[in-house]
Order: structure tokens, then sequence, then C-alpha cells
């Protein structure tokens, strides 16, 4: 294979640029001069991605479309939904250009976080650390009766991708029933799969929700009131996908009726929430600051999997988490 160039603008510190020079030698790496902004700005597209084979960041998708060299793009989130259009599909599937995107660099902290969400409510751990209750005293009587096991209870996964594969693996010992839905099943899944137009039964009797839908067009809002309806009354829902899928104001509701049992939100729309919002008002609804995704050393695990991912492609193997 010949020398090839690889563009990226990741914002990592200079001995992880190093690092990843170093181990694609001796093909090229090229980074743009340092701005200051966020990849997800809108600012003018350097000229070094315009020459680059492979790109790995978060370009801009008109740079994408009219570069004439590249032949290979993986972006560096787990999301992609700047390119998750017809257009661009269309585009990068007419002119072969494989796109991958990050997902499992974040499909184990995701899973975990969670999985940690579900054990916090199954074991009453907000409660729980709010008290000093006595041993015997009723509020202690009442959190030790309010407990749950996972075990035996069913979960419905919005979703199926690296992070809900991951998390089915690490529920294995909970021997919960577990039921995914999926845009277009592909028959290949760890568990019974469904498609959208099964859904409405599997919202009827799931104890936990769990949300991983992208943002895409046809997922704006896809939890609305009436799903909410659907939901087995005092069921649990869990949003680690995007904010922008549910209708804030219609799960504000649904809790204030009482029909939902908890809500676990790593995402919201928009981030962060603001004070004044309903959503913080209530004692059974828990935010964190969409920090599921993250751990330790986050960019060299990052540039790890882009590097594994390059030596696949230059064998001509399979790449790991195509999306196009």
């Amino acid at each position: 294979m010949s020398t090839l160039k690889v563009f990226t603008d990741l914002q990592a510190a200079p001995e992880l640029i190093d690092w990843l020079r170093e181990s694609i030698a001796p093909h090229e790496l090229r980074v743009p001069a340092p701005t200051g902004a966020n990849v997800l700005s809108d600012i003018p597209t350097d000229p070094l991605m315009q020459e680059a084979d492979v790109v790995l960041g978060q370009p801009r998708t008109d740079a994408v479309l009219t570069s004439s060299k590249l032949k290979w793009l993986q972006v560096s989130t787990a999301g992609f939904t700047r390119y998750d259009t017809p257009e661009f599909r269309t585009a990068m599937q007419a002119r072969g250009i494989p796109v991958t995107n990050s997902s499992h660099v974040y499909d184990d902290p995701c899973a975990e976080h969670v999985l940690a969400f579900m054990l916090a409510n199954a074991r009453q751990l907000p409660r729980s650390l709010a008290t000093r209750c006595a041993n015997g005293a009723p509020e202690w009587l009442a959190i030790r009766r309010d407990s749950r096991l996972l075990q035996g209870q069913s979960l419905l996964i919005v979703g199926y991708g690296a992070i809900a594969e991951r998390l089915v693996e690490l529920l294995a010992p909970f021997r919960m029933e577990i039921t995914a839905m999926r845009r277009a099943p592909r028959g290949d899944e760890k568990v019974r799969t469904i498609g959208p137009d099964e859904v409405t039964a599997a919202l009827a009797t799931a104890d936990h929700v769990i949300n991983i839908l992208p943002d895409n067009a046809a997922s704006v809002k896809w939890f609305g009131a009436e799903r909410f309806a659907q939901m087995k009354e005092g069921a649990i829902f869990h949003n680690i996908g995007r904010g922008t899928t549910v209708d804030q104001d219609a799960l504000a509701a649904v809790l204030a009726s009482g029909h939902l049992g908890a809500a676990w939100l790593d995402v919201t729309d928009p981030e962060p929430l603001p004070d004044g919002h309903p959503l913080w008002t209530f004692e059974n609804c828990y935010i964190t600051p969409h920090t599921a995704g993250g751990q330790g050393g986050e960019s060299r695990v990052l540039i790890q999997h882009f590097l594994d991912n390059f030596t696949r492609y230059q064998k001509g193997e399979e790449l790991v988490n195509r999306v196009i």
C-alpha cells in the first residue's frame, strides 16, 4: 500500500498526537493549526483535510462531500448525527467510502453507567444515602421494603447497537428478561429483538425501559406522551441516548401523574437543563451531566480504537463500528 495521508482534528494532548504519528508511520499524519475552537464549531475546513486519504475526527459534511481523495472516515464519537442523513449516506455509498464511528470507545462506560442507574434505583440508594434513620425505624423499614432485585425483572432496550450489546453482557448474571427494539433487526442480536411496529406491547410489560436512540430526524421526541402512557405503571425510564429523542414536557407530566416509577437521565435537551425546568423538581428524576461515556484516558482509548481499525483498513479487513 502506498503512503497514506491521515488527517485528524482531535483535540488531544501533544504527546498523544505524537504517539498517533509514530504509530501510523511510515504513513503521514496531518493536523490543523490550533484554533481553540470545538471540532463541532462551524469553522472553515483546513486545506490539509482535502488532501487526506483517511480522516479521524469530526469534519464538516461539505468538506467530506467535496474531498476528491478521501477513502475512509472515522468519526471520533459514538454519535454521528451530522452524517446520518440520506444525502450523505447515498454519497458515501456511491463513492465506496466507508464511514465508521467510535462506539467501542464508549460502549463499556455507557453500559456500566446505565447499569449503575438500574442498581441505584433497585437498591434505593438515593433514599438510603440521604437518611440516617435507625435500624428498625419506619423509614428504615420502608427502604428495605421498597428495595428490589433485578433478577426476574423485564427490560426493553430501545436502540440496539454497541452499547446495548455490552449492557446485555453485563446483565447476564441478573437473569433478566430482555427485549431490544431495533429499526431493522438483523438476526444476530444476543437477545430477543423486535421492530418498531412491535414496541407498544413491549413497553406495556417492561419494568425498565432504556433509551439509546441516536439523534436523527426519525428519533426526535420518539418518547412522547403516547409512548410514556403505553409504559407499564411504575416502570423506570433511563436515557443514555440523546436528549432530543425525549419530549421532556411529556416526561415531566408522566412523572407528575405517578405513572412512572422514576427517570434516570444522562442526556437532556438542552444540556445542561435550565434551572427552572420541571424535571429538576421531581425527587424521582435523577440527572447526570452527559458523563456516561467518560473514562480515564479517554483520548488514548479513542486513538487506540482508530489504530486498530487502521490496521484492519490496511489489510483489507472488515472495519469495526462501520455505520455507512
